[in-house]
């Protein structure tokens, strides 16, 4: 709709179709013909519209009615022009509206998007609290756990060594004494396997003190949490101790295969290694028994890494469960039987000695565990 800021001409007041019917209204009342015209004609009375001269009425009928009819007409020009400016201010009103609500909802858009962007800021952060949380709890976890085993240690070293100390000594002794007592006895049949039953006792104990008294020695190295900066490590020797204490607590029931390669020292924590050693025995121990096999082989690569595979025939891995490995407190295992923390401290292990930890698995078909250590 044209603005009435610009001075309309008569068709755009009124249409062709409604000045034919005006006309026809005009005839009905003054019983005379009429015609409109949108320039000045002779003797045409001008129809005005704010001033401005917008059409000449013509009668050749009946001229003496050209100035009322013209003067009609002008008054319905003018409700006419007070409604098209009323239509084309709520036209106006309408738009700017329109505007401002156009506005508003770009504003609202703008606002949501940083409420979203400004949310998923505060949900990364809260993500990455609870990570460091989650670490935090892990690492006080095994801080304890280890502090624990080291005061087991110690205590164990303490109260058992002096013990296994005298027993030693006094099976030593009455070895000595065995000789001397064999050798007074009367030259008897019934004497002989009596004295060599009793011997091979005595040789038996001394196995024993001497098997309890290297799997003290063994707790005292895998516990041996006190220690603040990296030592040369004989790898191997860490390996056999891990074997020695899974063996122990299975009850000398696991079958484990060693390979083991010369290897150069390696800079480390060696209570930390020995947990990552042991975690994985541990896993692989659980997956097999009671009849299968562990193999464990040590290698120094072309590249100068140094890699300890842990390998075992037992349960495998699901493929789902692949990715969830190193997941803190993810196990598979029956509530109560694991924390599952075990890989994840393993990780942490390996990453504090610039190295990595590879697991390979198939459900059914063994799984494969590798930890490589980068040489330094």
């Amino acid at each position: 709709m044209r603005s009435f800021d610009i001075d309309p001409c008569l068709d755009e007041l009124l249409g062709a179709e409604r000045q034919q019917e005006l006309l026809a209204l005009l005839y009905r009342l003054g019983g005379a013909a009429f015609a409109l015209h949108p320039h000045p004609i002779a003797g045409g009375e001008s129809v005005e519209f704010h001033l401005e001269s917008v059409g000449w009425l013509v009668s050749t009928e009946a001229p003496t009615l050209q100035a009322p009819a013209a003067r009609l007409l002008e008054f319905i020009l003018y409700y006419v022009g007070k409604y098209r400016l009323a239509a084309n201010l709520h036209c106006d009103t309408t738009e700017a509206s329109y505007a401002e609500l156009q506005r508003q909802h770009v504003a609202l858009q703008e606002s949501e998007a940083r409420y979203k962007a400004l949310s998923e800021q505060l949900r990364m952060r809260v993500d990455e609290q609870v990570r460091v949380i989650e670490k935090s709890q892990q690492q006080l976890y095994e801080s304890a756990r280890l502090r624990a085993i080291g005061q087991l240690a110690a205590g164990v070293a303490h109260e058992i060594n002096n013990p296994i100390g005298f027993i030693a000594s006094n099976l030593r002794v009455a070895d000595d004494y065995l000789d001397e007592l064999s050798a007074k006895l009367p030259a008897e049949e019934a004497a002989g396997p009596i004295v060599d039953d009793f011997r091979a006792l005595l040789q038996e104990s001394v196995s024993g003190t001497q098997r309890i008294a290297a799997i003290v020695a063994d707790l005292k190295t895998f516990s041996n949490i006190d220690q603040s900066d990296f030592v040369p490590c004989d790898l191997n020797a860490l390996i056999d101790t891990a074997c020695h204490l899974v063996q122990a607590e299975l009850n000398q029931a696991l079958n484990i295969e060693l390979n083991l390669g010369a290897l150069p020292q390696l800079a480390g924590y060696p209570a930390k290694i020995s947990q990552a050693l042991f975690n994985v025995l541990d896993n692989a121990a659980k997956a097999v028994l009671p009849d299968g096999k562990v193999c464990i082989t040590s290698r120094h690569d072309v590249q100068g890494a140094i890699e300890v595979i842990v390998e075992d025939n037992g349960c495998g891995i699901a493929d789902e469960h692949l990715e969830r490995l190193f997941d803190p407190f993810f196990t598979t295992r029956p509530v109560g039987s694991g924390t599952g923390l075990g890989l994840t401290v393993v990780r942490d292990i390996m990453v504090a000695h610039q190295g990595e930890i590879l697991v390979h698995g198939q459900l059914g078909a063994g799984t494969r565990v590798t930890l490589r250590f980068l040489s330094r």
